[in-house]
Order: structure tokens, then sequence, then C-alpha cells
């Protein structure tokens, strides 16, 4: 039976705590989940069984996979094909952290979005922010059935309405609110010092996150940064 719009195969890039506990919660949705790691996907195969998901190569993975969540160091970013994902709903849930990725100033340039820097790499794949700002461990604790009380809200930051929509599709699936943030550019919104980032709210106190983000100190650095390299 077709799932969230067409999407019956769900590929996770990454199986470190945050791809496992999406993995684990794409199974419970009644999605087939494929899991890749750098390297050959024998260390993790036991670990995926358990949880109901497949490890495969990244190639495999991409071929057989619906839409692609990308739960890897953004440093890696660079040893993803362009013309493997090429048409491919990506959705982006990564973050540039410099203890992992070291110091990056393409990664923390506040003029430009990371999931911008992404969609540029991957060319024709279509690229959404989404899975990202909210820790794997509050994931894991705060999933809710729709409707629950005090459930919590997952942003999401794309351009094209179609996807956005099968991606707001997964992520009541796995247990939150989904919340549009915006164009893809908007991703910012959700990274290392914005006011979301980390955030363990329900929807209606992220959507004032994101309506203040222009005003808050990150919002203020970004905002002034792109005015200045508009000049």
């Amino acid at each position: 039976m077709e799932t969230f719009r067409g999407m019956k195969t769900l590929g996770v890039l990454g199986a470190g705590r945050l791809g496992t506990v999406l993995a684990r919660f794409a199974v419970s949705a009644g999605l087939r989940v494929l899991v890749a790691r750098s390297g050959d996907p024998a260390p993790i195969a036991h670990r995926m069984r358990s949880i109901g998901a497949t490890a495969m190569s990244t190639a495999a993975v991409i071929e057989e996979s619906d839409a692609v969540v990308l739960a890897l160091p953004l440093g890696s970013l660079q040893t993803l094909t362009a013309d493997a994902l090429c048409g491919k709903l990506v959705i982006d849930a990564m973050n540039y952290w410099w203890a992992s990725d070291g110091i990056r100033d393409d990664l923390s340039d506040p003029r430009t979005s990371t999931s911008e820097l992404v969609q540029a790499h991957l060319g024709g794949a279509r690229v959404v922010k989404a899975l990202s700002h909210m820790g794997y461990q509050d994931l894991e604790d705060e999933a809710r059935p729709t409707g629950a009380p005090g459930r919590k809200a997952i942003a999401i930051a794309g351009d094209d309405s179609h996807d956005i929509e099968v991606v707001s599709q997964l992520v009541d699936a796995l247990g939150f609110d989904p919340v549009h943030a915006g164009p893809l550019s908007a991703g910012i919104m959700l990274e290392p010092g914005a006011e979301a980032f980390g955030a363990d709210v329900d929807a209606g106190q992220l959507r004032d996150m994101l309506a203040g983000f222009w005003e808050s100190q990150r919002g203020i650095i970004v905002r002034r940064a792109r005015a200045h390299s508009q000049r």
C-alpha cells in the first residue's frame, strides 16, 4: 500500500544515534527502511535487523529508496555523488559541528544555510531541511500519536510544496507536528546558534521562535552578514 503520497521505502544514510532512531520510527510507521553506513554494511546488519530495517551499501540504499535522509556529519557531504541522488527527495538532517567536521569557514558562513550548500552540491536532488533541530534523545523520548496532548513539533524548510507535504506527512507519522519554516534558505533558522536549535517545544512555541529569528542575536548576525555581502 502506498504511504506518504507514494513513499514506500525510506533510505537513511548514517547509522549513528540519529539515523538509528529515525530508522526505528520509520519502521514503526510502516515504511520499508534501508540504512547505510560509511563502508561495508555488515557491521550494522544485525543491529538494523533488530529494529526491522535492512543494512545495505550506500549505492543500494539510494537506488532502492523513494526518499533519502542524510543523517551524516555535514563534513561528509562531499563523499556523496550528485549523480546518484539526482531526482531524489533528500531530507537533510545534518548540522555543522566543528568538533566532528573541523573548523570549516565554508560550512559556517552566515550568508547561506547549510541546506543550500547541500542542494548546491547535490544538484538535481530535491533537498528539504527537516529532522535536524531536535536532539536524537528528545526525538526518541517525545514521539507521540497525532493529536496527543503536548505533542512536540519539527520544522521543515524547502522550496517545493509537494515535497514539503510529503516530508510533513513523514514527520507526522514519526510522531511530531510538522511546522513549515519557509523556503530552503530558512533552514538557517534551525541551525546551531538559533533559538529553534535544540528546542523541544510544541508547534505554537516553535512558530514563535521562527517568527522571532530575525530579531534574535543569531538572526542579527545573519542579517548583517547578508546585507554586507550585497553591497
